[in-house]
């Protein structure tokens, strides 16, 4: 056990993580020239159009140093704040963790959020400094910034590049020096964490595990502690660029077991594996659960798939176990999900896995949070709101609570004006301000997290030109003045486009979706208004004109009486074809809404 090392690689998004873990896989000859190219470990095709990470990966390296021979456990992971619940769950596996840090852009808001992640873990942290090849890299200044942060030596950290390679061999003699080998006793009962599972079609469920204690072996009867079902390991083995069948894997070290599972909700991510002979007692003490952080409906375009779209999420839960989702009908839409997301890229990647991964199409509806509303029968017990048509009726309303959350936002000292007058604008209240150096500001804001849910983010790298980073914490419930705001088709109400919104933004936003429903929504033969409503009052509408056909082009001449008679006659069909007519809402109306400010 004292060769192996269990690291990860923690960084804020674009920092080269990725690529630095494509050189240490070149350095320690774990790949071979045929199966060589960037970003190795980002295996999903959206993961390189994108070029970021959603996945984390686990890797196994063998390398010799001082003329022992090491096997390195490496997890490479996600750096947007939307899959942060990946990073966690790596962080859980090992003893040590690579902090990455670009010279050029210096400490960003997720390096903290992840260091902090890492140090309540207790892991080792070692600090690199990449991109130190850049023209616009600026090594010394980065290097306090570092030294601030975590109070290490200058000499401790080391200087990288991910492009050239430069310093890798000193990134594989830190590990090996610093980063502690893992405590464990290959004699006692088997004890193994479950971090991550995929579900391949022919094979099944593949979990992944660290094993903390014990040892697993080919052919053994294990359990699955959480569900405490029993089942044979088929197939064990360790994670190289392909997965390598072995007879046992002992403790400290990291692998996976096939066995044969078909079930995806048979596998928990953050469960123990044991013996199923001789059990363990103490179950590790897994990851917190997840916080769906925005909500949204999912459905199939046709009803028929319904249960073709539940299979789809539950294997694709598997491989993101941040993914919650519980059924849900709508009026409008028929059966679907209402699901729960970290965030809008989350949201967005969850949709576009199941276009091609399963080849479902899907609706989604506006998202929003989940808001807590209390009557005045039962003040103090509160009805959850996920889905705005769940608020209660607003006669018998006492108040309405909304999840807050305190904002971290690093940016240039230029576009402070910006970024404030971004906040203030959605009901944020700064609390601190301070200056880390003299041109980059830490601003903290207080916010409701309802604001941030649509299009904040793009706003913010708009108004700091792509300088500003961003990391949130919820922070709890405060009591707010909400309305829920109902558009009307044809007098027709569509609850999917419903939303809760702030009071003294209700009228302006019902106003700017009537606008945009009306480009949107193709013309009929009757004339379709469209209204915003805030209960039984009206707050905005927008008509969309009928098609006509020119009736009275036939008449020429002749008494004025006779043109009247065919224009009434066109009107009362027109009349009659709109009590029967229905309207179809194309799917990009849906999505359109959210791009309001467009």
């Amino acid at each position: 056990m004292k060769h192996i090392r269990n690291f990860c690689i923690i960084a804020h998004i674009d920092h080269g993580k990725s690529t630095l873990a494509d050189r240490l896989l070149d350095f320690t000859g774990s790949v071979t020239e045929r199966e060589k190219k960037e970003q190795l470990l980002d295996s999903m095709d959206l993961e390189r159009e994108r070029g970021i990470t959603i996945k984390s990966h686990a890797i196994q390296m063998e390398y010799t140093y001082k003329g022992e021979q090491y096997v390195l456990n490496l997890i490479d992971t996600p750096g947007h704040v939307d899959f942060s619940y990946e990073v966690s769950r790596s962080i859980a596996a090992c003893e040590g963790a690579l902090l990455i840090v670009d010279a050029a852009q210096s400490i960003q808001a997720q390096t903290i959020s992840n260091l902090y992640l890492a140090l309540e873990n207790d892991l080792e942290i070692i600090p690199v400094l990449n991109k130190v090849d850049l023209p616009s890299a600026n090594p010394e200044e980065v290097t306090d910034d570092i030294v601030d942060l975590l109070g290490c030596d200058p000499e401790e950290i080391i200087h990288a590049s991910g492009k050239t390679g430069f310093g890798v061999d000193k990134i594989l003699e830190a590990i090996i020096e610093r980063v502690p080998a893992p405590i464990g006793n290959p004699d006692e009962p088997l004890q193994a964490l479950i971090f991550d599972s995929v579900y391949n079609p022919f094979r099944g469920v593949e979990t992944y595990f660290r094993v903390i204690n014990g040892t697993i072996t080919k052919g053994q009867n294990i359990k699955f502690i959480a569900t405490g079902k029993n089942y044979f390991a088929d197939e064990i083995g360790t994670l190289k660029l392909k997965q390598f069948p072995r007879k046992e894997i002992k403790a400290g070290d990291v692998g996976y077991v096939i066995t044969g599972i078909k079930e995806a909700k048979e596998v928990k991510v953050g469960d123990t594996l044991t013996d199923a002979k001789n059990p363990t007692t103490n179950v590790i003490a897994g990851f917190e659960d997840v916080k769906p952080m925005v909500f949204a409906g999912i459905y199939p375009v046709d009803t028929e798939d319904y249960e073709e779209l539940r299979n789809s999420m539950e294997k694709l839960q598997l491989n993101d176990a941040s993914l919650v989702f519980t059924p849900e009908s709508s009026a409008a839409l028929g059966f679907g999900f209402r699901c729960g997301f970290l965030g809008m890229l989350h949201m967005e990647i969850i949709q576009e896995r199941l276009e091609r991964e399963f080849d479902m199409t899907v609706i989604t509806t506006v998202p929003n949070v989940s808001y807590h509303a209390f009557t005045r029968k039962h003040p103090e017990v509160p009805v959850i709101v996920n889905n705005p048509t769940d608020l209660p009726d607003p006669s018998g309303l006492d108040r309405v609570e909304e999840p807050y959350i305190k904002a971290t936002i690093i940016t240039k000292a230029d576009f402070v004006g910006n970024v404030m007058s971004l906040c203030i604008e959605k009901r944020g209240m700064i609390t601190n301000q301070t200056y880390l150096t003299t041109e980059r500001v830490e601003m903290n804001f207080d916010m409701p997290l309802a604001e941030i849910v649509f299009d904040f983010y793009d706003r913010l790298k708009t108004v700091s030109k792509g300088y500003a980073s961003f990391d949130y914490h919820p922070i709890g419930m405060q009591t707010s003045k909400l309305v829920r705001v109902d558009i009307l088709l044809n007098s027709q109400p569509v609850d999917a486009l419903s939303a809760l919104i702030h009071a003294d933004n209700a009228h302006n936003i019902g106003k700017k979706m009537c606008e945009k429903l009306k480009e949107l929504i193709p013309r009929q033969q009757f004339d379709i208004p469209i209204q915003a409503a805030i209960g039984a009052k009206i707050i905005a509408r927008e008509t969309i004109k009928a098609l006509r056909k020119d009736v009275t082009a036939k008449c020429y001449g002749g008494d004025i009486s006779r043109k009247r008679k065919l224009l009434e006659k066109q009107k009362k069909g027109k009349k009659r074809m709109r009590q029967v007519g229905n309207v179809e809402i194309p799917q990009q109306a849906f999505m359109a809404v959210l791009k309001l400010n467009d």
